[in-house]
């Protein structure tokens, strides 16, 4: 499957997402359930979206690392819009710091809506936020 750009991405429920992102920040490690979370803010030239790091990939990733996600899901975690690698999907760090990158838009501070054309797919339907509003925008 080809790779996609971050600006690209749509709400789905299947793992379908290929793409590659540098890792901006990273928030607390946390618990849900019996599994640990992290949720981070990723971005590559086009967008920026918030990823969810699961169990041992919160340890794995930093802020700086370039990361390939392969199989990934984009869909709702705890009513938060999020790319994640899934059950089926898989990240990987295939770099540092060399990449160029835009936090807006970002793809999970949009509000979407089913397509009326077609109810399996999303349209977008309103920018809640230009930017994140958990990972405050990065000074320059």
């Amino acid at each position: 499957m080809p790779m996609v750009s971050l600006k690209d991405i749509v709400p789905a429920a299947t793992n379908t997402i290929n793409t590659q992102f540098i890792l901006l920040d990273k928030g607390n490690v946390g618990q849900d359930g019996m599994e640990t979370t992290c949720l981070s803010l990723a971005a590559d030239e086009t967008a920026s979206v918030h990823f969810q790091l699961w169990g041992d990939e919160c340890r794995a990733f930093e802020p700086g690392d370039i990361i390939r996600l392969t199989s990934g899901i984009f869909s709702y975690h705890k009513n938060c819009l999020v790319l994640r690698a899934g059950r089926k999907g898989k990240a990987e760090k295939v770099g540092e710091f060399g990449m160029l990158f835009v936090e807006t838009p970002n793809m999970s501070e949009i509000k979407w809506a089913r397509d009326p054309t077609n109810p399996r797919k999303f349209v977008q339907e309103a920018v809640l936020s230009s930017h994140s509003k958990i990972f405050p925008p990065l000074p320059y």
